[in-house]
């Protein structure tokens, strides 16, 4: 046998193995995917190739547990509440419609997806305590869509009939979240010790008559009961697609932008029920910002 007739043998053969393994990709279309997830987007789907350059490993990520704080090593404590603005640049991941690997869609969509599926547990905004839990109902009230009434006019009968109109829940409506957190100098760590403790989406707050009524907080949650679902979805980063990380690893790192809206207080007011204009307030956050920066500098003095 020549070399020839040896190398079109070899080349027979694997045109013969590509077309059955093509005829056998093709007959598989209408199989399920095998390791597919379904993803919070209900008009997402899953590849059926490999979309990219690379295989993308997929894992099951989990947060870092944090390290425990002893009552007795805590020389300073202050309680702050803090307010998202996602319509501000360093704010865009809130924005982010979804993954298109994970099928995550926005913040807000992830943590109401949570709720409805009995991943996480909502409470009522009675206080930011955590005191009431919501049931099945009053989640699905507080996302529930507006109720709109037209007048319209019978082509028929030539009268006037009200017809109803639901709307459906626009994640985008949402653009502000609020956050409670405590910072804390343990003397074990020796250092300042940041940890979230609540958060809570922002609706706007519109009448029938479609003017600004003003802003009204969803539901709370409780943010450690959270962070195992906060780490299975990604958050977009503009700079590198490859340098990815979990919505949990982006609040751990602090990477979002907020402002102070109220400490702990006597009296339980935040800087606007306290005769502060907006302008005020936002200046008075940034004070408390700053005592909080001097305050570890501080406490290694004494």
């Amino acid at each position: 046998m020549t070399i020839l007739h040896s190398y079109r043998l070899t080349a027979a053969a694997m045109l013969l193995t590509a077309g059955t393994a093509f005829g056998q990709a093709g007959s598989a279309t209408d199989q399920p995917i095998p390791g597919s997830q379904k993803g919070v987007n209900k008009d997402w789907q899953p590849s059926r190739t490999k979309d990219g350059a690379y295989d993308k490993v997929s894992h099951v990520s989990a947060p870092i547990p944090w390290q425990p704080i002893r009552e007795a090593d805590i020389l300073w404590k202050k309680r702050v509440w803090r307010e998202i603005d996602v319509r501000e640049k360093q704010n865009v991941a809130f924005r982010y419609a979804g993954d298109e690997n994970s099928g995550g869609g926005m913040f807000i969509e992830i943590l109401i997806d949570g709720l409805k599926t009995g991943k996480i547990k909502g409470y009522k905004t009675f206080d930011d305590r955590f005191t009431t839990l919501m049931s099945k109902e009053d989640i699905l009230e507080s996302v529930a869509g507006r109720t709109d009434t037209l007048t319209l006019t019978d082509p028929v009968t030539n009268t006037e009939v009200q017809k109803i109109i639901n709307k459906d829940f626009d994640p985008t409506a949402i653009r502000k979240f609020r956050i409670k957190e405590d910072w804390i100098f343990d003397r074990n760590q020796g250092q300042m010790v940041v940890r979230i403790i609540g958060i809570a989406p922002v609706k706007d707050v519109v009448g029938d008559d479609g003017v600004y009524r003003g802003s009204q907080a969803m539901f709370w949650l409780y943010y450690p009961d959270i962070r195992n679902l906060l780490a299975q979805y990604e958050v977009y980063n503009p700079q590198n697609d490859i340098s990815r990380q979990t919505w949990d690893e982006f609040f751990e790192s602090r990477q979002f932008s907020a402002k102070i809206i109220k400490v702990s207080n006597p009296f339980g007011n935040d800087f606007s029920n306290a005769g502060l204009t907006p302008m005020e307030s936002l200046y008075e956050g940034k004070h408390v910002s700053e005592e909080i920066f001097n305050k570890e500098a501080d406490m290694w003095v004494y």
